[in-house]
């Protein structure tokens, strides 16, 4: 199973290193521009924040699900207002729906499967883009692969067209108006790719572990056991020569 993980985890690294590029870039647009999101009326939804979860559909990796899903009820504690939330896999649905169940708006299963592509964040995208909610920022929550050994959940946002337009230092970019709505959707597929691609490089890191560990701690009780089988065979030896001998001395 580690062979397995560890051929597994190069491919996730290599797309992870690919999928960096983009949502980073993304980021920085947005950073550039001065991006923010509209705040909420109190008689309107403009400008309510919507939470991408991105997990999987599979366990045997530690803590990776139960990290999202502590991170999301974090910032559902620290927000004013509570915000919609999407979840992508089903380990995190079933982590949320306990406690943030009502708001849950949408959910999606058989996530990461494979290494996530782009044409499954576009579908994503699309079906997040049908909510009647015209949701001013969205945020996409995913595990950040830091090194080979750690990971921690991070947070990255996207804008509607409303906000974008309202950027402060939008103008440097030079962005046509019309061109501004596929802008948007772009931005939102490219962070889910970027959340899906590096919380399964995550994952497929941590199951990896998990399964050293578990091979080690196989090779430890196997080392255990034989060491109390032959103690236990050695007693049971002496036993019967103490019985032969003291037999055999009975007899004289």
């Amino acid at each position: 199973m580690k062979i397995v993980a560890s051929t597994r985890l190069n491919k996730a690294q290599r797309a992870m290193a690919e999928s960096r590029v983009y949502g980073q870039t993304s980021e920085e647009i947005y950073k550039q521009a001065e991006t923010t999101a509209a705040p909420a009326t109190e008689d309107s939804a403009v400008g309510k924040r919507l939470v991408v979860v991105a997990s999987s559909d599979k366990g045997l990796c530690g803590g990776v699900h139960s990290q999202l899903s502590k991170k999301v009820r974090q910032m559902q504690a620290e927000s004013p207002e509570h915000f919609d939330i999407v979840v992508l896999g089903e380990k995190a649905k079933a982590k949320l729906s306990s406690v943030l169940g009502n708001d849950i708006v949408l959910s999606f299963s058989n996530v990461g499967k494979d290494i996530p592509t782009f044409a499954e964040s576009l579908a994503i995208a699309d079906e997040i883009s049908k909510l009647d909610t015209d949701y001013a920022q969205t945020s996409v929550v995913y595990n950040g692969f830091k090194s080979a050994l750690s990971f921690e959940p991070t947070v990255a946002d996207a804008y509607n067209e409303t906000s974008i337009l309202a950027s402060k230092e939008l103008s440097q970019y030079e962005i046509e108006d019309d061109v501004l709505r596929n802008l948007a959707e772009f931005s939102l597929a490219n962070v889910i790719h970027w959340g899906l691609v590096e919380g399964h490089a995550c994952e497929i890191q941590a199951r990896r572990s998990a399964m050293d560990n578990a091979s080690n701690n196989a090779s430890d009780m196997i080392g255990s056991y034989s060491i109390l089988y032959n103690r236990t065979r050695q007693a049971v030896i002496t036993n019967e020569l103490v019985d032969i001998i003291t037999g055999a001395s009975s007899l004289e």
